[in-house]
């Protein structure tokens, strides 16, 4: 497979390219959110290793792990369509990252860890306050 292949044109690759790995805009608001209330994490850092998944915020004492999943790349049930062409490679690629969500989160729970994950539309104080809320439960316990 070439690498113009999976693009179905030079705008299209070009596009994807420029997607961020980190730092997204929901990413960003989300831990501005946390970082006001006063919890402190990890940015963009494996969990665990042997973790394939880097986690978009960390809380190493607390074991909690939290993605911010875009709508686009983990194929959301509200917002995902499927691109019009190279139909067959997008499938094959979003069917991976599920795969691989599901995988890392799998991973992660039977190291006692809580994953939390949300999705890039989803309001971010609600975000926070679910995560702020686990952070409570698993801190307080300690």
């Amino acid at each position: 497979m070439s690498d113009r292949s999976w693009a179905s044109s030079d705008h299209a690759r070009r596009t994807m390219r420029a997607n961020k790995r980190r730092d997204t805009k929901p990413e960003l608001v989300l831990r501005a959110i946390l970082h006001s209330r006063g919890l402190r994490f990890r940015v963009d850092c494996s969990p665990l290793k042997g973790v394939r998944s880097r986690a978009d915020i960390v809380f190493t004492k607390a074991k909690i792990a939290v993605f911010v999943d875009g709508c686009f790349w983990h194929g959301c049930p509200e917002h995902f369509i499927m691109p019009k062409t190279n139909v067959d490679y997008w499938s094959a690629k979003i069917s991976r990252n599920r795969e691989r969500d599901e995988a890392a989160d799998q991973a992660l729970a039977s190291r006692e860890w809580e994953v939390v994950r949300v999705w890039e539309h989803e309001a971010p104080s609600a975000a926070a306050d679910l995560i702020e809320a686990e952070w409570k439960r698993r801190t307080q316990r300690q």
